[in-house]
C-alpha cells in the first residue's frame, strides 16, 4: 500500500476502495457490450421473437452484462444473473444444478462448490479464491435477508422496506470489499486491503446468521 493511502482514515480508504472497484468494473462493460454488438451485427444475437402482435426479433443471445442490474443490484442474488451471464449460466447448469440432490433443495454446499469452481476457472490465484468465497457467503447473507424480509407481515410496510434497503446497501458494501481481492490477486496485499478497513465485509457478512439455520 502507498504511504498516502495509509494515512487516510477509515472512510476515505472505504470509498476509494469502492471507487477503485466500480470504476474497474466498466472495462468489462465496455468489453462485454463491444463484443456483444458485434455478435449482434454479425446476425448471430437472435435468440427468438416477442410475443407480441406484431412479433419482434430479440437480440440477447450473447448478451453477458446487464450493467444497472449491477449497480442497482438488490440483492447480492441476482448478482450473477446480471454479471458475467453466460459463464454463470454455464456454471448453474454443470456445477449447481448437478450437486442437487434429487428431492432435496439447494444449500450453501452447491453456492460454495460453484464460486470455488468459478475461482479455479479464472486462475489460481489467492485473491481469485478469497474473492469467490467471500462472494458464495456474501450470496447466503442476501438470502438470509430476504427471507426475513418475507417473514414481515404486511401491516409492518416500513420495517419490510427497512430491510430491502439494508440488502441493498449490504450487497453494495461487501461486492465492493470483495472485489479488491479480484484485483491485487496476491494474498498479502488482499488481506492487508482488507484489514485497512478493519475487514468490514467479512464482518457484515459473519454476522448474519448461516444460512443452513433457516429452512
Amino acid at each position: 500500500m502507498v504511504p498516502a493511502y495509509q494515512g487516510w482514515g477509515f472512510w476515505k480508504r472505504l470509498g476509494y476502495q469502492y471507487m477503485s472497484c466500480f470504476t474497474a468494473r466498466w472495462k468489462y462493460y465496455f468489453i462485454w457490450s463491444i463484443s456483444e454488438a458485434g455478435i449482434i451485427v454479425s446476425g448471430l444475437g437472435l435468440s427468438g421473437w416477442t410475443e407480441t402482435s406484431p412479433p419482434r426479433p430479440q437480440w440477447d443471445r450473447a448478451r453477458n452484462v446487464d450493467i444497472l442490474g449491477v449497480e442497482f443490484a438488490k440483492s447480492a442474488v441476482q448478482l450473477p444473473l446480471v454479471w458475467n451471464i453466460q459463464v454463470s449460466t454455464w456454471l448453474r447448469h454443470y456445477v449447481y444444478d448437478r450437486l442437487v440432490q434429487k428431492g432435496k433443495k439447494p444449500g450453501f454446499f452447491q453456492l460454495l462448490a460453484t464460486q470455488t469452481t468459478s475461482a479455479v476457472w479464472h486462475g489460481l490465484y489467492p485473491g481469485y479464491i478469497i474473492f469467490f468465497v467471500q462472494s458464495a457467503l456474501m450470496i447466503a447473507g442476501s438470502r438470509v435477508l430476504y427471507r426475513w424480509q418475507q417473514a414481515i407481515p404486511p401491516n409492518m410496510a416500513l420495517v419490510k422496506k427497512l430491510l430491502v434497503f439494508t440488502n441493498i446497501a449490504y450487497t453494495i458494501l461487501v461486492l465492493n470489499y470483495s472485489a479488491v481481492g479480484f484485483m491485487v490477486l496476491s494474498l498479502q496485499e488482499t488481506i492487508a486491503l482488507y484489514g485497512s478497513v478493519y475487514y468490514v465485509g467479512s464482518s457484515c457478512t459473519g454476522s448474519i446468521d448461516p444460512p443452513w439455520q433457516h429452512n
